[in-house]
């Protein structure tokens, strides 16, 4: 969600800066801004908008500053505007803060310091914090900063810089992520990776409750008791390229043509020359006893587990449960003895799931989570991880991560069905070789681009659209429905066929295109009677099937179809046309499919 960047050394500050806030973009923003001392003193830019309004300000200034720190903000509290944009400064100019997260009682400190005289510009939270380091200050502003941290609630993510310390970078890590980019006589703090990979590939995950300060040449970290630690340095192997998005128009359209390679590599990573499946960070999670998992994720994710579910209770004869984060942690815990709880993640950040699994383990629930991003906090706080290998994805829009948790779940559901010896290794061979097909299905559902253009064409103008499927293929019903709102904003719904008679069937008129997710599955015959019930209503069909299906023709307005394979991996195929019609529709509709309004990559608040 926001975006935290800050530096300290000898390069261009307002660059470094600005493109760290561009680097932070993806993760979804309304306004944005810097903040730098010169001359031991405070300048401050910031702008509602995009960071091209903010750099267009400071287009043609020389800032003579060694020491910044910068914001994309993502609204919470107050409006998006430039008075209620990052960074905030106290009543006397003196101190200067970002934020990432939300403070749960700053309604209290807010009126505990209006009581006290102090005045508010803003409608944020955020600025709460500025007033009260200010009020705490004396002659120390890491006192100052720590008293401050101990009247906070909530999650968040802070960097402060100040007249009186004109040569560090004060910062807090608390339940929102944080990291420390290590140069050389240059320093770098930041909310992801992404902001600083350019610069430098050794960073320091910065642990929950961990706060400090960062000088040009030094850094101290203290855990949240107050006790000096010496932090873990990791090195990044992301190459700062695949940040960009040539010769692609949108990282969307990118990511979309990426997931062949991304199939392939997670075969490539998991099953042997002679398929064998061998997952190394599981650490020492036994799989052998279990008898339910838990599914719990959000978004993606969570349609991603709903399928999930199919394949570990078919495969490996293991009840499955699947939740919503935000859901699930208010639900009575209830242990049936060899149960695990699954979440399923692609930053390692969302903060519903992560506090699911806080949730899970305050009630000795062993974790194994699902997740792209390593290190990351729901990385580090699992006791086994299964990584999705799909590279960094930067559309908000999740498209080459979600077939990516696919097929690592694919991959997964064998894996234990092999290990709970319910299936021969004859059955796991001809599963493994018909996933080994897949990427070259996805190209040639990829080369079909003209096809979804036309049908994009068609269907643009639609003020809401059906989306319905069965079995393994309710769950893209779901998942195609949310692209194609995420991205072009046009109402969709994703149902159970069988569940149209019991409610949505009032809304099928001649106006209303239905999607039809309808290939050759055990469910193929009652989803064609679903059809029919459609067009009976004059509803426009558009069906997803399987190729040499031409029965199905018959009941459809515009059909297409996708190569032949096992019931299983439908949903790996059916998500690729479902991917590239919700993109030309937004390009129609003139979105922004990259980032689309009031949504963030990552979430970081629950």
């Amino acid at each position: 969600m926001c975006g935290i960047i800050g530096y300290i050394g000898d390069r261009d500050i307002s660059s470094v800066l600005l493109v760290g806030l561009e680097r932070l973009s993806y993760r979804g923003y309304d306004s944005s801004g810097i903040a730098v001392i010169s001359s031991n003193e405070l300048s401050i830019w910031k702008k509602a908008g995009k960071i091209q309004e903010l750099s267009r300000i400071l287009s043609g200034m020389t800032i003579h500053s060694n020491i910044g720190i910068g914001h994309t903000r993502w609204a919470t509290h107050g409006v998006p505007n430039d008075i209620n944009s990052h960074p905030h400064l106290d009543s006397s100019k003196k101190f200067c803060i970002v934020h990432n997260g939300i403070i749960e009682n700053y309604l209290e400190l807010k009126n505990e310091l209006i009581n006290d005289g102090v005045l508010f510009r803003s409608q944020t939270d955020t600025e709460v914090i500025s007033h009260l380091i200010s009020k705490y200050y004396t002659d120390s502003v890491e006192e100052a900063f720590q008293k401050t941290i101990q009247r906070l609630k909530g999650s968040f993510a802070l960097s402060l810089i100040s007249e009186y310390l004109p040569d560090q970078i004060l910062f807090v890590r608390k339940g929102s992520p944080l990291i420390v980019g290590l140069g050389k006589n240059e320093n770098f703090i930041s909310s992801d990776i992404n902001a600083i990979l350019n610069h430098t590939k050794e960073v320091i995950y910065l642990e929950d409750g961990h706060y400090g300060s960062l000088s040009q040449t030094s850094l101290t970290v203290f855990s949240e008791k107050g006790k000096k630690v010496t932090p873990k340095i990791s090195s990044i192997n992301w190459n700062p390229e695949d940040s960009e998005k040539q010769p692609y128009d949108h990282y969307m359209l990118k990511e979309i043509h990426e997931q062949p390679h991304v199939v392939r590599k997670i075969i490539s990573k998991y099953v042997s020359n002679d398929n064998k499946i061998n997952f190394t960070h599981l650490n020492g999670l036994d799989l052998s006893n279990i008898s339910r998992f838990i599914i719990q994720a959000c978004g993606t994710s969570w349609h991603a587990g709903l399928i999930g579910k199919y394949l570990i209770e078919q495969y490996a004869n293991v009840v499955a449960e699947v939740d919503i984060s935000s859901e699930f942690r208010y639900r009575r815990m209830i242990s049936h003895g060899n149960d695990v709880v699954l979440a399923i993640s692609q930053s390692g950040e969302t903060a519903d799931t992560l506090a699911g699994i806080h949730e899970a383990k305050s009630h000795f629930f062993p974790v194994l989570s699902f997740v792209n991003v390593k290190n990351s906090t729901i990385d580090r706080e699992s006791d086994g991880v299964v990584y999705s290998h799909s590279g960094q994805e930067i559309g908000v829009a999740s498209t080459k991560n979600f077939t990516a948790q696919l097929t690592s779940i694919y991959l997964f559901s064998i894996f234990l069905a092999r290990v709970k010896n319910v299936m021969t290794p004859e059955e796991a061979d001809k599963h493994l070789n018909e996933l080994k097909k897949i990427p070259e299905y996805i190209e040639n559902i990829l080369n079909q681009a003209e096809k979804f253009k036309k049908l994009a064409d068609k269907y643009y103008l639609s003020n809401q659209i059906l989306f319905i499927g069965r079995g393994m293929n309710y769950p893209s019903s779901l998942e195609g429905a949310l692209k194609l709102k995420e991205i072009s904003y046009i109402h969709a719904t994703g149902y159970a066929a069988g569940e149209l008679k019991h409610g949505p069937i009032a809304l099928i008129d001649s106006k209303l295109p239905v999607v039809c997710i309808a290939p050759d599955t055990s469910t193929y015959d009652k989803m064609l009677s679903n059809i029919q019930e459609v067009k009976s209503r004059k509803g426009k069909t558009i069906i997803i099937a399987t190729e040499g299906n031409k029965e199905i023709k018959q009941y459809a307005d515009d059909i297409i179809y996708i190569p032949k394979t096992t019931e299983d991996l439908t949903p790996l195929l059916v998500s690729i046309p479902l991917q590239l019609f919700s993109y030309y529709v937004a390009l129609n509709l003139d979105c922004d499919v990259d980032q689309p309004r009031n949504l963030a990559k990552s979430v970081t608040v629950e």
